[in-house]
């Protein structure tokens, strides 16, 4: 067990290391903070913002003016927001987790090495899921002054079950991706697969509202958006977090799978 840690520690070390030597990953990283920014202020400062609304509806007289939880609405939408942008990022972020080893060749070292394939890939995913948590930290810090600012406080739940949403909607995609990236040696092709593969697992709720009948709850409650979309909105479900769960293993156990038959073609 110690050694299996061990390659695992070993996987990871070096996955995040080329992440934060990578030209790319920091053009990612650029991209991803000017749009999350963006939505940020947008979202509070806008023409359609909550302050803005919340300032119209007080010059209207208490009387009209709709109860507004301003911290609670201000979290839901950045981190819904968020979930749409990751949608665009993930994908690019995993696409080279293995196909770049099948490029540079290195893919048929490391399938025919004494490390299991299941700590390569779960070495791989914690190297890309740290990665991707770096990047939302100096968001997580803008959230957090500016909802200290609000009063009554809202109630630390929230934010933070809505950010283990996030946390868990990334792992589900990345673990998804890279056993895509395991597939080809194009980029490219994987981060487009990547792509086609979380829309359609994200509008699984809206496919099942065609299916009469419990197949079509079966079908919804395989949809990522529905279960985030729970998170976010402060409510702890126990399904949710086994569904995101059982996306993580699948995609880890897949790529696995997919090193497996290469082995195999090898020997």
């Amino acid at each position: 067990m110690g050694i299996v840690i061990a390659n695992i520690i070993a996987i990871y070390r070096r996955e995040l290391q080329s992440y934060f030597v990578s030209p790319l990953a920091y053009g990612i990283a650029s991209a991803f903070w000017f749009l999350a920014g963006l939505f940020f202020v947008m979202i509070l400062f806008g023409p359609d913002g909550i302050l803005v609304t919340v300032s119209a509806y007080d010059l209207q007289g208490q009387q009209f003016a709709p109860k507004i939880d301003v911290p609670y609405e201000f979290s839901r939408a950045f981190l819904d927001r968020m979930g749409w942008l990751m949608l665009f990022i993930l994908p690019i972020l995993s696409m080279g987790l293995y196909a770049e080893e099948r490029k540079r060749g290195t893919l048929e070292l490391l399938a025919t090495s004494p490390v299991t394939n299941w700590a390569v890939a779960v070495g791989k995913l914690l190297g890309v899921l740290t990665f991707f948590l770096t990047m939302i930290l100096p968001l997580m810090g803008f959230e957090a002054i500016a909802l200290s600012n609000s009063t009554p406080p809202i109630s630390p739940t929230i934010p933070l079950l809505g950010h283990l949403g996030l946390l868990l909607l990334a792992a589900a995609i990345l673990s998804l991706g890279m056993f895509i990236s395991s597939l080809t040696d194009s980029t490219i092709l994987s981060a487009v697969l990547t792509f086609a593969i979380v829309i359609l697992l994200l509008f699984f709720d809206l496919i099942a509202k065609t299916i009469p009948g419990p197949i079509g709850e079966a079908v919804s409650h395989l949809s990522l958006l529905k279960h985030y979309n729970t998170l976010i909105q402060g409510i702890f479900d126990t399904s949710s977090l086994i569904l995101f769960a059982s996306y993580i293993i699948l995609g880890i156990f897949l790529t696995a799978q997919s090193i497996d038959a290469l082995r195999f073609q090898r020997q």
